[in-house]
């Protein structure tokens, strides 16, 4: 069974960085596309980029020239790089592959200060 562990950092200033970590366990990391997902409060959980085996990478255009998705193929991890966060956006932010494995991992909550 995939499983997927979200990790990264707390309370964030408006403007400030944060990066988030996704160890994925299984096999399917070295043959699918890897992607970052959010969910905010009310709506439905969304993309926000997704990266392919050889590291092109896909953003949302919400994150686009803010966040940076990358990924470690030895071990098995994810990374969001997220810089000039926006103040009062708190989102949980999942990983996993799309269209692809259930269930989710538990997410991470990133709140950002307004």
């Amino acid at each position: 069974q995939v499983q997927f562990v979200e990790s990264g950092g707390g309370l964030v200033q408006p403007g400030g960085s944060l990066r988030l970590s996704c160890a994925v366990s299984g096999s399917i990391f070295r043959l699918y596309t890897m992607a970052w997902y959010r969910q905010t409060p009310g709506k439905e959980r969304e993309l926000v980029a997704d990266i392919h085996l050889s590291g092109s990478a896909n953003y949302k255009d919400f994150v686009k020239g803010r966040f940076t998705i990358s990924r470690d193929n030895a071990k098995n991890t994810v990374n969001l790089q997220m810089n000039s966060l926006k103040p009062g956006v708190t989102a949980v932010y999942y990983c996993n592959a799309p269209n692809c494995c259930r269930p989710w991992g538990r997410g991470h909550q990133v709140p950002v200060s307004s």
